[in-house]
């Protein structure tokens, strides 16, 4: 008897309990939201920014300054949480400028077409993966501004997971030869 009243109590609160699915919404930017990797405020970077939602974080997505950071991010394998969704300013949304990508036109990281190569450069200096809802703009954007349309599944990790050179900046090569030129000065 004991052992049916445990069985018909543990199928009461299994059946009580309700499951509720995490909103997975994209929300609008405001002057609180800073960037994941830099913590720098979105509002003090141009180009598009990125948001996303991460399996028990119900309350407030990752904010990246750069698409291409938020495409690192998925492509990394130290996360802690699931992704749910990930949400990508559409630069084809009306009004939507390089200086003011916009607060509230989101569109699904994976419906977007991204100019990948242009010559133009995110708000963290970095080349920016461009997404547009529509390909026609994607397109237009890639004749004036350089690179090709891609869809997320067709970029590169290199496009988003290695070294950035950037204006003044040496590269790599530099920076082994500055190493190996330490190691030696350290061991005489």
């Amino acid at each position: 008897m004991i052992r049916l009243f445990a069985i018909l109590a543990l199928l009461f609160v299994v059946a009580c309990k309700e499951e509720t699915a995490q909103d997975t919404s994209p929300l609008p930017l405001t002057i609180e939201a800073v960037g994941h990797f830099c913590q720098m405020n979105l509002f003090e970077h141009e180009g598009p920014k990125a948001q996303a939602h991460l399996l028990g974080l119900p309350k407030t997505p990752l904010f990246f300054s750069q698409v291409r950071d938020v495409i690192a991010y998925v492509r990394l394998p130290e996360k802690t949480h699931d992704i749910l969704a990930v949400w990508v300013n559409d630069m084809g949304a009306q009004d939507a400028t390089w200086s003011d990508p916009g607060n509230t036109n989101w569109i699904a990281a994976d419906e977007a077409h991204y100019v990948v190569g242009s010559r133009i450069v995110g708000g963290m200096g970095a080349p920016e993966l461009v997404p547009f809802g529509d390909v026609a703009k994607a397109d237009a954007f890639a004749t004036l501004n350089g690179g090709q349309v891609m869809r997320l599944a067709e970029i590169s990790d290199d496009a988003v997971l290695a070294p950035v050179v950037l204006d003044g900046d040496s590269g790599d090569a530099d920076f082994e030869q500055r190493l190996r030129s330490l190691s030696r000065t350290a061991g005489d």
